[in-house]
């Protein structure tokens, strides 16, 4: 991966979360952590991906993230300096929770062995 990619990467996450913070309306996409961003070699395409506090507002959350996306965009455009704006599409991170359920499995080991 280019620096320049990995540079967009840091600055795509930053200003996602700053624009989910402070210019979305929608209540479901407040508790939102933006994790990280993938942005494709050729700059179209940039996987974006979330964590949500409340696993079972999951489905919710994706749908006002897709439905909100081309606002996201916009502004993007507005404060990135980049030639073609990405298309931005919004993945639920899995590895906070298998993280968590690896944390969990090693304490039952770990009462086990007390």
């Amino acid at each position: 991966m280019s620096i320049k990619i990995e540079r967009y990467n840091d600055q795509f996450q930053k200003e996602i979360s700053e624009i989910l913070r402070t210019e979305v309306k929608n209540q479901e996409i407040h508790f939102v952590t933006i994790t990280g961003c993938e942005i494709t070699s050729d700059l179209s395409f940039c996987k974006v991906y979330y964590t949500v506090l409340e696993d079972n507002k999951r489905e919710k959350v994706q749908e006002a993230l897709d439905k909100t996306a081309p606002f996201i965009r916009g502004q993007l455009s507005q404060r990135i300096e980049i030639r073609h704006t990405p298309e931005l599409k919004f993945v639920y991170d899995e590895s906070i929770a298998y993280g968590n359920h690896i944390e969990k499995l090693i304490e039952k080991v770990h009462e086990k062995e007390s």
